[in-house]
């Protein structure tokens, strides 16, 4: 399968080191970006959209709601109130496991929302689902 640009906003270490794993594990050969925060997420996407690169911009994102500086869901909001921005899609991936807050990420315009496997046997399995479904010709293009 072909690679796409991905990009990650995970501030745990391990977390980022087990994303990229099962990505490799499953054989995708991806552009994964990561970044640490909310405020890395906005200033990379404005900034591949100031150097005219919008083509650049990620197939979708997995955004994680608890990071420093700028949590997940101020991120979320930002991004689908920009008008460049706000096609692509943002597929929440926190621990998380609380259906309001769930239902407060798809009114700020999630367009998914997993939560994060509980071992790598199962972070693989989600990692090839997402993939599969972001890659469909029927998905969301930008």
């Amino acid at each position: 399968m072909e690679g796409i640009f991905i990009l990650i906003a995970e501030d745990d270490a391990d977390d980022r080191f087990l994303l990229q794993a099962a990505f490799d594990e499953n054989a995708f050969k991806d552009k994964l970006h990561f970044v640490d925060n909310g405020v890395e997420v906005m200033e990379y996407l404005q900034a591949l959209i100031d150097s005219g690169n919008k083509a650049e911009l990620p197939k979708f994102m997995l955004l994680d709601l608890n990071m420093p500086k700028k949590d997940g869901r101020e991120v979320l909001k930002e991004l689908k109130q920009h008008p460049e921005l706000k096609k692509i899609p943002v597929i929440i991936f926190s621990t998380t496991n609380n259906e309001q807050e769930m239902r407060r990420c798809y009114e700020l315009g999630a367009n998914s929302y997993i939560t994060k496997p509980n071992s790598f046997e199962n972070l693989l399995k989600t990692v090839a689902a997402l993939r599969s479904y972001w890659m469909q010709p029927s998905g969301i293009s930008l």
